[in-house]
């Protein structure tokens, strides 16, 4: 069986591989008299766990799993005039968050009033 800490490091070797600058930025693409760079967020996640029960049955087990997500973000645009960053996250992202904020804080300002 293999052992967590086998486990860890090759979920470790793996991520060290792939946490490149190219995960981030993507391969430049030349049109028009333009070079635009694509840039994506890149998230990773991942646990694992062990056990063993060191009774009569001196069983034993562990496991894993992780997940990666990459969301394009922008566009970098490089012309004989100017480089510039083109943002595709809408302002939509900032007023959801803005949004669950003040859910948030409002839920806890209810919760206190009860509790007074």
């Amino acid at each position: 069986m293999v052992s967590v800490s086998d486990t860890l490091s090759n979920i470790t070797d793996r991520l060290q591989a792939s946490g490149t600058t190219k995960t981030v930025y993507g391969e430049p693409v030349v049109a028009e008299g333009k070079t635009l760079i694509p840039v994506a967020r890149v998230r990773y996640g991942f646990g694992a766990g062990g056990g063993s029960n060191d009774g009569e049955s001196g069983r034993e087990g562990s496991g894993g799993g992780g997940g990666v997500e990459v969301t394009p973000v922008g566009i970098i645009e490089i012309t004989e005039l100017e480089t510039r960053y083109i943002s595709l996250e809408s302002p939509r992202v900032f007023i959801k968050y803005a949004l669950i904020a003040m859910g948030i804080i409002a839920f806890v300002l209810g919760i206190r009033q009860l509790r007074r």
